[in-house]
């Protein structure tokens, strides 16, 4: 009997359904197959590249170390200042004025530190100024005086905002950052951002910033959310590490990515001394806010 006959005889046996049902199977393996590819890293891990050395044993202060019962406010001189002084490292925001100045601050407008509704992107630098954050002494920081304070003192985790796919801000901000001896990485949520370092600056520590965006009832369209959350960018961008919102770290894609993948993972943001410890099996760095881990380096 030839194979033709042979498979013919067993669909006919097994019936419209049963066939139906092999299908269906191959079909979810093949698409479970995808999904596991898709969020494959690359061959070449984070632990390979020399510049992890100076970022590894470090706490991250969250947008510095700031407190807003001292008026010392998130991403400014003087919360950078405090986290440096008190032997920490920091992440902070970057993102370009209508002047492509590189400037440190999270929110792409003004309304919630400043009260004024006006975009970043649409001031230049001497306008932002003018607008004080939270109407104290402080004022939005140019990235290279943040820069300054961090040399040869502590490392950066350096998120760049970007809102489309033009990375213009890309070329601005590490310009800026090639002009100061600062140990960092790079990371953001836009993969742009991400392949645009693993095109241009191979060499620079690059992570993929994701969460649980249906948890956290994010704006957005249902597949982007879906792909973002599931790090099916990965096999593009290549990071050196994924770092995730620690309250969802038993995404499958998290869990893949760090248990098969072996990859390196930043946890965000821890907020007490029991986040910090629990985090601890999942992730190899953390970035914290609210109160100040113990220093173990």
């Amino acid at each position: 009997m030839h194979m033709t006959e042979i498979y013919s005889t067993f669909f006919l046996r097994i019936g419209t359904l049963g066939t139906a049902a092999i299908i269906l199977v191959c079909l979810a393996l093949l698409l479970s197959l995808i999904y596991v590819l898709a969020i494959f890293p690359g061959s070449k891990g984070i632990k390979e590249k020399e510049s992890l050395k100076s970022l590894k044993g470090w706490d991250y202060a969250h947008r510095g170390l700031h407190d807003a019962s001292a008026e010392i406010y998130e991403n400014t001189v003087p919360a950078f200042e405090r986290a440096v002084k008190n032997g920490y490292g920091a992440e902070l925001d970057v993102q370009l004025t209508a002047d492509k100045i590189p400037v440190v601050f999270h929110d792409f407008d003004l309304k919630r530190m400043c009260g004024v509704d006006k975009k970043v992107s649409e001031l230049k630098y001497d306008e932002i100024i003018r607008y004080p954050i939270m109407s104290g002494d402080s004022v939005i920081p140019k990235f290279e005086e943040v820069l300054r304070i961090f040399e040869g003192r502590a490392p950066l985790i350096v998120e760049i905002k970007l809102s489309g796919n033009n990375t213009e801000s890309c070329e601005y901000i590490d310009k800026v950052l090639s002009e100061h001896k600062v140990d960092h990485c790079i990371e953001s949520f836009n993969p742009w951002v991400v392949r645009w370092y693993k095109a241009n600056k191979p060499g620079t520590v690059r992570g993929q910033l994701s969460s649980d965006f249906f948890r956290d009832k994010a704006k957005g369209q249902f597949w982007l959310k879906f792909i973002m959350k599931n790090l099916m960018t990965n096999f593009l961008t290549q990071p050196d590490f994924v770092a995730y919102d620690h309250a969802s770290a038993g995404v499958l894609a998290f869990r893949i990515y760090r248990k098969l993948y072996k990859g390196f993972t930043v946890a965000w943001t821890i907020r007490t001394a029991d986040e910090h410890e629990k985090a601890c099996r999942d992730f190899d760095v953390q970035i914290f806010e609210s109160f100040t881990p113990e220093r173990n380096r």
